[in-house]
């Protein structure tokens, strides 16, 4: 489950988006001139930042410390706030206030109604292979992106969606451009199946070298898909 402390959280900055990593999920937040939600009125959104005044800027800078206050600990800081822009920090800050507000409920709950998918015990290999496609778009919907699958076979992925990632209680982050990163595999859980299909040369050099196991040989994935992904 996605929740806790920011000390539990990797942060992950560039000049358009920060994000969060946990063993199998990576959250991803605008940052500099993206549009976000308003808390108060979550179907709208606010202008986005460059197009504020200073003053507009300024304001929105300070009402958004006051908010983040009660929030605040030494996890805060992990992010240089001094180095940045208002803009930026102004976008940052609303991120973690999304974050820090947004309920927990499993992904199949933040559908209306509720995400329920076919045994796939019932399906046949053609029409399981429907249902996948249509659940990955649903969940593609929601900013879910599925990272890692071409291992997997479609009733394989299928069963994984619905056993692990429907069911997983996740922060519902109302922020249009967030993303969350669903890794289908662990590679310190599935080491052999990620040096296979996944891990690059250097990995593989770099994995080779600490463990001091002959590598397993490389080989061509055998489900490639094309899945949707965030531009």
């Amino acid at each position: 489950m996605i929740n806790g402390s920011w000390s539990e959280i990797v942060f992950f900055l560039n000049a358009s988006s920060w994000c969060l990593s946990f063993a199998h999920v990576r959250i991803s937040f605008p940052c500099v001139g993206q549009r976000v939600v308003d808390k108060e009125n979550p179907s709208s959104t606010l202008r986005p930042e460059k197009k504020m005044s200073d003053v507009e800027l300024l304001m929105r800078n300070a009402r958004l410390r006051d908010e983040i206050e009660p929030y605040q600990d030494e996890s805060l800081y992990i992010v240089d706030l001094d180095g940045m822009s208002t803009v930026s920090e102004n976008e940052y800050l609303t991120s973690m206030l999304a974050w820090e507000r947004a309920p927990v409920l499993p992904i199949c709950q933040w559908f209306e109604p509720e995400l329920k998918m076919a045994d796939p015990d019932s399906l046949d290999d053609a029409e399981l292979k429907q249902q996948l496609h249509q659940l990955i778009g649903r969940l593609y919907e929601k900013n879910i992106l599925l990272n890692f699958t071409d291992h997997l076979s479609d009733r394989q992925l299928y069963c994984l969606i619905i056993r692990d990632i429907l069911p997983a209680q996740e922060k519902q982050v109302l922020l249009n451009d967030s993303m969350i990163q669903w890794q289908c595999i662990d590679p310190n859980i599935e080491e052999e199946t990620w040096l296979r299909f996944y891990a690059t040369e250097d990995d593989r050099t770099v994995w080779s070298e600490e463990t001091g196991l002959k590598l397993p040989p490389r080989e061509s994935i055998p489900f490639p898909r094309k899945l949707p992904q965030h531009h």
